[in-house]
């Protein structure tokens, strides 16, 4: 029997026709081993308590500063910390803190995943955007970026009139179901700009158009929303679900929009990679499954994690759950990659852009230490990667990854950060 640490998903009725792309064959890799890749720096040690200020690494993007790439930034979130803006040499630059609790009994904010908007037109002009979902408060924060204020360049531009986006109250919002992964896209075809938004222990995504305000502010409404599915029909007829605490369903944290054609990635934490189209319409494929698909487990209450049974070998081979963060390669020829964070395995792996291609498995590799100064990337969460020149530092791009265990450091404190890596090394190790 073997026990891993879950506590987040439970059994549920199907709630969305969906498409499940073949199995994936047993062999992991090919039996090959992984290509390490070293990453060039480090943002500095973020420690999840009193004395950190409860901030722990999640997710990072990258937004580069057309006149000047050398000045380019990481915008990274830090839940209970807020905001942290690193420049490419991983130094920081800004730290915004997260709205407080609005009553003493109330979470306070929580800043999750983030992602960037370009050009959205505003009443002061057009404008980039960092957003995030601050899932203490069940909203999103939406921060404009001034290449022009290089000490403080993300501004709080966010309506305050915005409304939660998945509960009704305050009460709700303490349940802590609320906004949790976070991707942008802007549909070529009308101009417009929006957010894809996951609940937290739960298979909802919602589509949220942003709306500038007259004000100069940004807002956003609900368009639709979809569920993904809880329950699974397996190859030999039986239905299954994976394990987690009662009530709690299998959460989509992990997502990434391709630009060119519209296609959501979305990564269930615990089941593998969908793929759908942005605007929530159409049917839901898997592209891959994570290795503990179809593994029944049983929830230990006392132990606050799951036993796993046998292994009838329906899962895919590439992915050790949970898949984490997703993130774009893209290259101009409408080539690229899908990449995922393999997180139970510390690993990435490649899927082919193309949807010609099915977004076949390409490849995969790892972040691991440079030094003893500078360690590589565990248990990653979030992912960020820019396929553009980016000055001196990083002149073939870069790829910014979370370290769930930052080393050294103090092993009595839970230490996060976030990794820099050379893109053009990436792209050696996946051509190899």
């Amino acid at each position: 029997m073997t026990r891993y640490h879950l506590g987040r998903l439970a059994v549920c009725a199907l709630t969305a026709a969906v498409a499940v792309l073949p199995a994936t064959p047993a062999a992991a890799h090919g039996g090959a081993v992984l290509p390490a890749i070293q990453p060039r720096a480090e943002t500095p040690t973020l420690y999840d308590d009193e004395a950190g200020g409860n901030a722990d690494a999640d997710d990072p993007a990258i937004w580069r500063n057309p006149a000047d790439p050398d000045r380019s930034l990481v915008v990274a979130t830090a839940k209970e910390g807020g905001l942290r803006v690193y420049d490419l040499d991983a130094h920081l630059v800004q730290s915004i803190a997260a709205p407080p609790a609005p009553g003493p009994d109330d979470a306070p904010g929580r800043f999750n995943n983030v992602d960037l908007v370009h050009g959205l037109r505003l009443t002061t002009g057009r404008a980039d955007l960092a957003v995030t979902t601050d899932r203490g408060s069940d909203r999103l924060r939406i921060y404009r970026v001034d290449p022009a204020a290089p000490g403080r360049p993300l501004t709080d531009v966010t309506d305050p009139a915005a409304a939660p986006v998945f509960s009704a109250d305050q009460a709700e919002i303490n349940e802590e179901r609320t906004a949790y992964g976070l991707a942008t896209w802007t549909d070529r075809s009308t101009g417009r700009s929006y957010a894809l938004v996951s609940r937290r222990e739960r298979t909802t995504l919602a589509l949220l158009e942003l709306t500038p305000t007259a004000s100069g502010r940004v807002g956003y409404r609900k368009v639709r929303t979809l569920d993904l599915p809880a329950s699974f029909r397996l190859p030999d007829g039986t239905s299954w679900s994976p394990c987690a605490e009662p009530g709690e369903l299998p959460q989509v944290e992990g997502m990434v929009v391709d630009p060119a054609n519209g296609t959501l990635y979305a990564g269930q934490e615990d089941v593998g990679v969908w793929r759908l189209p942005a605007d929530l319409t159409g049917t839901p494929r898997l592209v891959d499954k994570v290795r503990e698909y179809g593994v029944a487990a049983t929830y230990d209450e006392a132990a606050d994690e799951c036993v796993a049974g046998h292994d009838p070998g329906y899962g895919g081979a590439r992915l050790s759950a949970d898949v984490e963060g997703l993130t774009l390669l893209q290259e101009s020829d409408g080539d690229g990659y899908l990449l995922a964070s393999s997180q139970g395995d510390d690993t990435f792996a490649a899927y082919d852009r193309e949807l010609g291609e099915d977004n076949e498995y390409e490849g995969g590799f790892r972040v691991t230490a440079a030094s003893a100064a500078l360690d590589g990337s565990e248990e990653c969460d979030g992912a960020a990667v820019l396929n553009q020149p980016l000055g001196d530092r990083f002149p073939d791009g870069l790829l910014v990854v979370q370290d769930g265990h930052d080393t050294p450091g103090d092993g009595e404190r839970a230490a996060t950060g976030f990794k820099f890596v050379d893109l053009g090394d990436v792209k050696d190790a996946l051509d190899d």
